[in-house]
């Protein structure tokens, strides 16, 4: 830590930080707790979608109502996943902070606050959001999608812990998106505008930013869409509702987290047909009920 605060005007998560590294190696505990932040998160996610699989009434919130995923699903899935975690994704999360440190991110108390903390994950997301577009549209051109992409739509209706069922090179590459946008930003910020610390990027920041990413895609993969899902109050949000189609088309919607630019170049032409195709036989049917 570079600095500390008196605990008297620490809040309890401040002290919590401030004790955690004390005398502590920073590249190792950034690691550990990265990384034990982002299983808790990845599979605690999960749960609540694991379980409407085994309640009825969940059953009509269910996009693809006519596919079942079974327990060997998950569990193949569960094993492959933690093992891309332990082997590939863990040795990137302990390499985050001595990158970020050569750039000279902020990792001392106070934390920032949150009108500094929400305008940068919103620039993360839109950020991510793009160049997940670029990089997933360019993983469906035939060479790569055989030998790469692949990998991750051997689900064709996707269940939440599937959204890093993948190959290591795609994770890799995708993963740039996350990790890459607040390296870009804090530099952007720090070295060309000489920007307030304030709107430099923190830690902090940075872990709130990775569970929002991981909450985002475990949802979008979670097979569900729920009156109170995001995109029902967020129009531009994409969710389990577009990308759900990808896994089942196998083409378009290649977005992650918004609908505006698979909208802007035509690649979601054929998901709106089916959703109105959907919506028309919808209400055929409840006239013919009536």
């Amino acid at each position: 830590m570079n600095s500390t605060i008196p605990v008297g005007q620490a809040s309890w998560l401040e002290h919590q930080w401030q004790e955690l590294y004390r005398d502590r190696n920073p590249l190792l505990v950034t690691g550990i707790l990265a990384f034990t932040m982002h299983e808790l998160v990845y599979f605690g996610r999960f749960i609540p979608f694991l379980i409407c699989d085994f309640i009825p009434y969940f059953k009509q919130y269910k996009i693809q109502q006519n596919k079942v995923n079974t327990s060997a699903d998950y569990w193949k899935c569960t094993k492959q996943v933690l093992y891309q975690h332990f082997l590939f994704e863990g040795p990137l999360i302990f390499l985050f902070h001595p990158m970020a440190s050569l750039l000279g991110m902020n990792t001392d108390c106070p934390f920032p606050e949150w009108k500094y903390v929400l305008p940068q994950v919103v620039i993360f997301f839109v950020f991510e959001d793009a160049y997940h577009y670029a990089v997933h549209r360019l993983m469906h051109w035939p060479p790569l999608y055989k030998r790469i992409h692949k990998v991750h739509h051997e689900y064709a209706s996707p269940f939440g812990i599937a959204a890093e069922y993948a190959h290591p090179l795609e994770t890799t590459i995708l993963g740039f998106g996350t990790i890459g946008g607040p390296l870009i930003y804090h530099a952007v910020e720090k070295y060309v505008f000489h920007s307030d610390r304030n709107w430099q990027l923190h830690l902090f920041t940075m872990l709130f930013w990775i569970v929002c990413r991981l909450c985002q895609a475990i949802d979008c993969h979670s097979g569900y869409d729920f009156p109170w899902s995001l995109r029902h109050f967020i129009p531009f949000w994409a969710g389990a509702d577009h990308h759900d189609y990808h896994h089942m088309a196998f083409v378009g919607n290649y977005a992650s987290s918004f609908r505006w630019w698979d909208y802007i170049f035509g690649t979601d032409v054929k998901y709106r047909a089916y959703r109105k195709k959907q919506a028309e036989q919808k209400r055929l049917d409840q006239k013919k009920q009536l």
